[in-house]
């Protein structure tokens, strides 16, 4: 399996279109320091210039994509008079396994359309979201998942990544080690077993970890563990049978755990999630 599929195969994005049509004048989004998501703005024609919250001013003249992974307020604007077309949506990673996939990444990322894949994709999106079809939402929202895989996957080829998951699954030496990790998270793992699957020693391989990742081996593992029991939470399975799933050896221990990671007991975070979904 290639690296970037172990973690994508299961990978579910929150989107929803907040725009679309021709844009003129200014409009500011984003919560500064929200952690659970972002932007994408696709510009099909015409002119648009972005503020990021950091001093960034970027104007885009061709059409692109243009992702804010993290909710940081800035605006965009268009030249006096003149429209832009755009569709803008609201990105929410639900889960933290979700969420670690773009903490390596800039905040402030675009891609010019120039033909490839990733304007197949976007020409897809633009023409459902205009249409008016049986399951039209959930067709944009599963090409907006499509659209940010197909960015990840050309961000980690071309080098963006210094830091993070990504950065990981890309590493020589310790690609094989997260990998393992995802696909059985409820072994007995010990930093020693984690660092013999890299052919390091644990010093070494807790070192590297945590310059790649930007965490140490232990709180990754419980981060993975708690994304997982949050997909399985999403599919309404019980906290005992996630908690065995998961590596924890009762449903108190994951709720405990549970509760130190998100702030909520697992019951408490699926009864929001299904709000989210059915608002």
């Amino acid at each position: 399996m290639n690296k970037l599929d172990s973690v994508l195969e299961s990978f579910s994005i929150h989107s929803e279109i907040i725009f679309n049509g021709d844009f003129c004048g200014g409009k500011t989004f984003g919560v500064k320091n929200a952690k659970n998501g972002g932007h994408l703005h696709y510009l099909r024609s015409g002119t648009l210039t972005v503020l990021h919250d950091a001093g960034h001013k970027m104007v885009f003249e061709q059409p692109s994509i243009i992702f804010l992974p993290y909710s940081t307020t800035h605006r965009i604007i268009t030249e006096d008079q003149q429209t832009a077309e755009l569709i803008c949506a609201e990105i929410q990673f639900t889960a933290l396994e979700q969420q670690k996939v773009v903490s390596g990444l800039p905040s402030i990322i675009f891609h010019e359309l120039n033909g490839d894949a990733l304007t197949d994709t976007v020409t897809w999106l633009f023409k459902e979201v205009g249409s008016v079809g049986l399951g039209q939402k959930s067709i944009v929202s599963k090409l907006c998942d499509i659209l940010l895989i197909q960015l990840f996957r050309k961000l980690t080829e071309e080098g963006w990544i210094i830091q993070g998951m990504l950065a990981g699954l890309s590493h020589p030496q310790l690609a094989s080690t997260l990998i393992k990790l995802q696909e059985a998270p409820e072994s007995d793992w010990t930093l020693a077993l984690m660092a013999e699957h890299a052919a390091m020693s644990r010093s070494k391989f807790a070192d590297l970890f945590r310059a790649t990742i930007g965490q140490t081996p232990n709180d990754f593992l419980t981060d993975l563990r708690i994304s997982m029991a949050q997909q399985l939470l999403s599919q309404d399975k019980p906290v005992g049978f996630i908690a065995n799933k998961v590596g924890y050896e009762d449903g108190s221990v994951l709720a405990r755990v549970f509760r130190k990671k998100t702030g909520m007991s697992p019951k408490e975070w699926q009864k929001q999630q299904h709000a989210a979904h059915l608002n």
